[in-house]
C-alpha cells in the first residue's frame, strides 16, 4: 500500500559534525612528531638554524628533501651543500616550512576522494599544481609571501578527503547541484563546504592565521582578512590548474574566476593565458622533483 503524503517539505539533511568528519580521514593529523617540532621551532623566535637542522636531520626522507631542495636547479648553486646545516641556512624557514608540510601531507593526500570522483593521485597532484602555481603569482609581494601561498596551495583542498564521504551518494549531476559554485551548494546542502572544513584542519594543526585564511576562502577571496593576498595567489593559482585539467573532479568546472583576485595580483584577465603556459611546466617540475627520491 502506497503511503499517504503529509504535504510537508522533505526534511533537509543532517547538519554534518565536525570533528566526527575529521575522524572519518582516519590516519591523518596530528602531523609527524618530526614535523610538528620543525614546525614550532620555525615559529619560535628564539630558536637557531642549528636546532632547526638536527630536528630535520632525525628523519631521513625529510632531511633528504630538503638537501635535494637546497641542490635544485631552480637556485643555481655553484657549490653544492652537503649537509642539512647547510642547506637550512641557505633556504630559510619559509622554503623550510614549505618542505616540511610537503613531506608531512604527501602520503594522506595521495589517497582516493571518491565523493569528488578522485583517483588516487589526483587530488595530491592537483595540490602541488596549486603550491607551484600560487608560488608564481605571488612573488611580486617577496619571497617570504611566494612562500607561504605555496603553503596556502598545498593545504587548500585538504578539506575534501573529509568531506568527500558527505558526496559519495549524492547525485552531483543533479539540477539542485548545478549553476552555483561548488562550494556553495556544499554549503547550502551540509551546512559547511570543503575549504571552510580545510581550514579546521590547518587551525588544529596551529598553522598561522592568514594560512587559515587562505585555505577557507580560496574560493571567496574577497572575504579573507589576514589572508587576503593569500586567498587571492591560490584562487588564481586553482583556476589555472583547473584549466590545464589537472586533478579536476566532479566539482571541477563550477568555480568562476573572481577577476578582482587577479588584477590584486597583477595578473590581468588578459595575462591568464600566459600564466597558464608558465604554470603546466611549472607542475610538472614540482611533482617530478617531489616524488624523486
Amino acid at each position: 500500500m502506497a503511503s499517504l503524503s503529509t504535504g510537508r517539505p522533505e526534511a533537509a539533511p543532517a547538519r554534518p559534525n565536525v570533528n566526527d568528519l575529521i575522524r572519518r580521514v582516519g590516519e591523518l593529523p596530528p602531523l609527524p612528531q618530526v614535523a610538528h617540532k620543525a614546525l614550532a621551532l620555525i615559529r619560535n623566535p628564539d630558536s637557531s638554524m642549528a636546532e632547526l637542522a638536527d630536528v630535520l636531520s632525525l628523519d631521513q626522507a625529510m632531511a633528504g628533501l630538503v638537501l635535494r631542495w637546497a641542490n635544485s636547479a631552480y637556485y643555481g648553486l655553484v657549490h653544492p651543500v652537503s649537509t642539512v646545516r647547510q642547506a637550512v641556512v641557505y633556504l630559510g624557514q619559509s622554503t623550510i616550512q614549505s618542505l616540511v608540510l610537503t613531506a608531512s601531507v604527501a602520503a594522506v593526500m595521495e589517497r582516493p576522494a571518491p565523493g569528488y570522483g578522485l583517483d588516487r593521485g589526483e587530488l595530491w597532484k592537483h595540490a602541488v599544481g596549486v603550491a607551484a602555481a600560487a608560488r608564481l603569482v605571488a612573488t611580486r609581494f617577496g619571497r617570504q609571501t611566494a612562500e607561504e601561498a605555496y603553503h596556502a596551495g598545498l593545504l587548500c583542498d585538504i578539506g575534501k578527503l573529509a568531506f568527500e564521504v558527505l558526496l559519495r551518494n549524492v547525485d552531483t549531476n543533479s539540477p539542485e547541484w548545478q549553476g552555483r559554485p561548488f562550494s556553495d551548494l556544499e554549503a547550502a546542502h551540509f551546512g559547511i563546504d570543503h575549504a571552510s572544513l580545510g581550514a579546521e584542519m590547518a587551525r588544529r594543526w596551529n598553522l598561522p592565521r592568514p594560512l587559515v585564511e587562505a585555505i577557507a576562502y580560496h574560493h571567496r577571496p574577497a572575504q579573507a582578512g589576514e589572508g587576503a593576498i593569500l586567498a587571492a595567489a591560490v584562487h588564481v593559482a586553482d583556476a589555472a590548474v583547473m584549466a590545464l585539467g589537472i586533478g579536476i573532479g566532479r566539482d571541477g568546472l563550477q568555480y568562476a574566476l573572481d577577476p578582482a583576485a587577479s588584477e590584486r595580483l597583477g595578473w590581468s584577465e588578459a595575462s591568464f593565458g600566459g600564466l597558464l603556459d608558465r604554470v603546466g611546466p611549472l607542475v610538472a617540475e614540482a611533482e617530478a622533483f617531489i616524488r624523486s627520491k
